[in-house]
């Protein structure tokens, strides 16, 4: 553990900076502090840290501003380093949404120039925070504004959403019940359902998969707020998804539907029972995750009512760009085109070793 004192306001605030067992000594703490919000994203959970730790086998740190040993900010952070793609540090790989929770601006900019510091110390490439709304803070010198987060509010039970849904939506979800296909709901007992379709579609994107060990950690942190949803034809999955639920918010963190099955609807079905869960549970926003603005993901998102919401990732760049690792970056379309011709068994060998190392 490292300390950098200061000041905010008329308290002494010094950020704390914890990895390893030190870490894990503190994660109950820095959840109460970080879920005190009455509506807050299950991504904020501190937990993520010992998530990645295992599953992505990253390096977790976690900075905390304390004053008068009480906590007043909080920032959750990676270390994602490859042979292939180099050193970085990453508030938080694989989620959408991250950076530095704090009571106020001073106690957020400490933090910040912490986590620079740890930035330099490390030899990254490049410090990225995933920010929602832009954070002043003149050291971070870069962003990505290429995408925005697709929510929707809820109403507290299913019927109002179902009304508001355009008919062919709602045909759709129709033509998949009358097809057969039936949804399951649960856990690690379905994890090689949902596995075996969201590894193909992954392969049929042209992006290297992550691996199954992920998901079983992300589940069994978070029991009961975590749950995997399948849709069957008979025994054989043909969609999946994660689902988050944290206070107020429910979240699709991975979905795929075979490519294959679109014709009987089971990607809309899915998304159906994904909705009307969270209204089940009493949320109030359904978060679809981020996509590109007028993309097909966004154009399927907009049609269940999905609304527009920023999402502006902040960076310190210390070498390099930060889109030079996105796949929409023209020189990965060959790889991504070779990645689609190979065998779906070969890329679930491969894909995790690679894919851990994007930040």
């Amino acid at each position: 553990m490292m300390a950098t004192p200061s000041h905010s306001g008329e308290r002494p605030v010094e950020v704390r900076v914890y990895r390893g067992a030190d870490l894990a000594h503190c994660l109950h703490r820095l959840e109460q502090y970080a879920l005190r919000s009455p509506r807050v994203s299950l991504s904020r959970h501190p937990g993520w840290l010992a998530v990645f730790e295992q599953g992505l086998q990253h390096t977790a740190y976690a900075l905390e501003a304390v004053a008068d040993e009480e906590t007043r900010g909080f920032l959750a952070l990676c270390y994602v380093r490859s042979v292939l793609f180099g050193r970085y540090l990453v508030g938080l790989p694989y989620l959408n949404t991250g950076g530095a929770l704090a009571d106020d601006e001073a106690t957020q900019h400490l933090l910040l120039n912490r986590a620079l510091e740890l930035a330099d110390e490390l030899k990254v490439r490049h410090l990225e925070l995933r920010h929602e709304q832009p954070v002043r803070f003149p050291a971070l010198n870069g962003s990505y504004v290429g995408k925005v987060h697709m929510r929707l509010a809820l109403p507290s039970f299913p019927g109002p959403l179902w009304e508001g849904l355009s008919g062919k939506v709602r045909n759709q979800v129709r033509k998949g019940e009358k097809n057969g296909l039936k949804v399951a709901w649960g856990s690690e007992e379905l994890l090689p359902e949902f596995y075996a379709v969201f590894s193909q579609n992954m392969r049929d994107l042209g992006t290297p998969v992550y691996s199954q060990a992920l998901f079983q950690n992300i589940l069994r942190q978070f029991p009961g707020d975590a749950e995997l949803c399948v849709v069957r034809a008979g025994y054989y999955p043909l969609a999946g998804a994660l689902l988050l639920h944290g206070r107020g918010i429910s979240e699709v963190a991975s979905a795929s539907a075979l490519r294959a099955y679109n014709h009987i609807c089971a990607n809309m079905l899915l998304y159906w029972n994904l909705l009307d869960r969270a209204i089940q549970r009493g949320q109030d926003v359904f978060d679809f995750g981020r996509c590109t603005v007028n993309g097909s993901l966004y154009r399927f998102k907009k049609q269940w009512g999905a609304r527009p919401e920023p999402a502006t990732w902040q960076y310190y760049l210390r070498k390099g760009r930060p889109d030079e690792l996105r796949k929409e970056n023209p020189g990965y379309q060959r790889l991504i085109r070779i990645w689609q011709r190979l065998p779906v068994g070969i890329t679930r060998l491969i894909g995790p070793a690679i894919v851990r190392g994007i930040p």
